[in-house]
């Protein structure tokens, strides 16, 4: 066994993908080129729209600017690897993707977390709203939704980067701390990477909790109040979206790289690893898009101008 604590790692993923390299690296440039046009589209508007600067359209643009943060941490190595003989990453950069891939997901999550919590004041509270979304509020919840991933996996990657290892190959086309921590030595001491793991799963499920608690009061108030129920379904439906995509997303991929069968062709293994550098990045800005009246009468309208 070779330890590869100053090394580089070997991504096998890539081996089924030699065949079919140039359309391979073709459709996935412009998968990451439509990633970046509508996120960055979406901050834009937000950014350069006054009657969009409101709690919900900020948290949105925090959520796409997330997305860019992921993908760039994924699609430039994927895409300069896919043109490389050589599948090679150093350790170093193995961690640091590491930490980007999980921090982006966990950020989504949080990002969420902190929507629901806005929309629930909004319909359930709409009294206090204003007096307590204040600008101050609203910066210290966008802090939390970024802080909180990083400080938790920053824990991990330390953890992590402390292991031995007694192997060079991740057999995915991207570098996650569970697939590093799997080439742990035996004799590694691996005790507070499990803590650590568990400490976050229990994380992530309190953010859902607190999501489905939100969503119990929000459905309850608008049973009585038709207003409310317009409301709902022009600003929260999408947001139901987003978080059903992100707990199918997650679920999946936790339970496969714990669980999976490495009998599944690499192709399809490669594809649940990657499902959420694939899915939500384009999904929620076209839900978001397509369901916020505002946003989306604004982008109508840039189109009518421009078609002028």
């Amino acid at each position: 066994m070779k330890s590869c604590t100053s090394g580089s790692f070997i991504l096998s993923g890539f081996n089924e993908t030699m065949n079919f390299t140039v359309p391979l690296f073709s459709v996935t440039l412009l998968y990451y080129c439509v990633i970046l046009f509508f996120n960055i589209s979406l901050v834009l508007l937000i950014v350069l729209d006054e009657s969009l600067h409101e709690p919900m359209y900020i948290l949105l643009s925090s959520f796409c600017i997330n997305a860019l943060y992921g993908t760039t941490g994924f699609y430039p190595k994927f895409l300069s690897d896919l043109l490389s003989s050589s599948h090679r990453i150093s350790y170093e950069g193995c961690l640091l993707q590491g930490f980007v891939m999980y921090s982006f997901s966990f950020c989504d999550l949080s990002i969420l977390t902190v929507m629901a919590f806005d929309r629930y004041l909004a319909i359930c509270r709409p009294l206090h709203y204003h007096s307590f979304m204040t600008k101050r509020r609203l910066s210290q919840l966008v802090c939390f939704s970024w802080l909180t991933p990083f400080c938790l996996f920053s824990i991990n990657v330390l953890l992590t980067a402390r292991l031995k290892l007694c192997g060079i190959n991740i057999q995915r086309a991207l570098c996650l701390n569970w697939l590093i921590f799997k080439l742990a030595c035996p004799e590694a001491d691996t005790f507070p990477n499990n803590i650590s793991a568990y400490v976050i799963i229990a994380i992530c499920y309190f953010h859902y909790v607190f999501i489905i608690w939100t969503y119990i009061y929000i459905i309850k108030t608008c049973v009585r109040s038709r207003e409310d129920r317009v409301m709902f379904m022009q600003t929260c439906v999408a947001h139901l979206t987003s978080v059903i995509i992100n707990a199918i997303v997650m679920a999946v991929d936790a339970m496969y790289l714990r669980f999976g069968s490495r009998d599944l062709p690499q192709s399809l293994q490669n594809f649940i690893t990657l499902e959420f550098v694939i899915i939500p990045p384009v999904m929620n800005p076209l839900v978001y898009g397509f369901k916020l009246s505002k946003i989306r009468n604004r982008i109508l309208s840039l189109i009518y101008l421009k078609g002028k």
